[in-house]
């Protein structure tokens, strides 16, 4: 590939993950500068020339997620007022992708205006991993790239070749990810029906499917608090699960959610490196981490070379 074409920049969200990209790719990471004002305020200046490039901005909007996001926005105007041909816009993890809809009166769709924000800073086209909602990829007016943590997932747990797997979905919504799953990991499907009261609170009502003296593996596209992921596991193992593992795309772990799998009775909880994790989770001795920055890096390349990125969608 042609350093002088295609450039990687990302900011401070993640830059182990780019860096791994760019490892894959044979490439160096963008320069630049990028520091704070006393106030808070981002200071950044690109330090090599990017006129007609092919740029890629990778940056997961996790926490702090407005600072994050604000770190893309101005580096992707930076990049669009030095002419850069195209830019695209990396995001591993999408922030206020739970904010989707209008499921109550007089609340905004935080979804559609991070994508309004994003075309806005300059983005020519988008490339996600595991958006909360497939629906959001129609927020944007631009192309989209909507790849998917499960090819990892299944080569992680393919030659674990788990007997008696049941594959267990945490809620109605997630239902196609974990059929799709249960079907190559030749498993069991299951359903934890749930009655969420409020934000980040969720008391499980059933389980769906028969589990018992089953090794459930919970699928889900992200774990917040945790909270719902470890009374999900309790409900199994009430059902006579033999044991409980969990996988998710993004390890948002926010507030008691390392101590809640730590205490838990959850076998493993696996993860994709989409979001970096505190020194608390890394020494939790119950989560995993699978990389996804040669996923990344395919469809980087793909996308460069104007190729398809299909196959990397299955």
């Amino acid at each position: 590939m042609n350093p002088d074409r295609i450039k990687i920049f990302t900011g401070t969200a993640n830059s182990a993950l780019a860096e791994e990209m760019c490892e894959q790719l044979g490439l160096e990471l963008g320069g630049m500068r990028l520091k704070r004002f006393s106030d808070g305020e981002i200071n950044l200046q690109i330090l090599e020339n990017v006129r007609g490039a092919d740029c890629f901005v990778v940056q997961p909007t996790c926490t702090p997620v407005d600072s994050h996001l604000m770190e893309v926005l101005c580096i992707m105007d930076a990049l669009k007022r030095s002419s850069a041909e195209r830019i695209t816009a990396v995001l591993p993890y999408y922030g206020y992708g739970r904010q989707d809809r209008k499921d109550k009166p007089r609340v905004p769709i935080s979804a559609k205006l991070v994508a309004s924000l994003l075309e806005t800073a300059g983005a020519h086209r988008v490339m996600a991993l595991d958006l909360h909602a497939a629906q959001i990829q129609g927020f944007f007016n631009v192309p989209v790239d909507h790849l998917f943590f499960r090819p990892v997932m299944i080569d992680h747990f393919k030659p674990q070749s788990m007997s008696d797997l049941t594959v267990v979905s945490p809620d109605a919504g997630g239902v196609e990810r974990a059929r799709s799953i249960a079907k190559r990991l030749n498993g069991r499907l299951a359903i934890i029906d749930k009655r969420r009261e409020e934000a980040n609170v969720a008391e499980v009502m059933n389980v769906v499917g028969d589990v018992e003296g089953q090794n459930c593996l919970i699928v889900d596209d992200l774990i917040d608090t945790a909270g719902t992921l470890v009374k999900g596991a309790e409900a199994l193992l009430e059902h006579g699960a033999a044991s409980v593992t969990a996988c998710a795309t993004h390890a948002v772990f926010s507030g008691p959610a390392v101590q809640r799998i730590r205490e838990s009775k959850l076998k493993e909880v696996v993860v994709s490196s989409s979001i970096p994790l505190s020194e608390e989770a890394k020494q939790s001795g119950k989560i995993r981490v699978l990389s996804v920055a040669p996923l990344l890096a395919r469809a980087v390349q793909s996308i460069h070379e104007e190729t398809s990125v299909s196959m990397l969608f299955a």
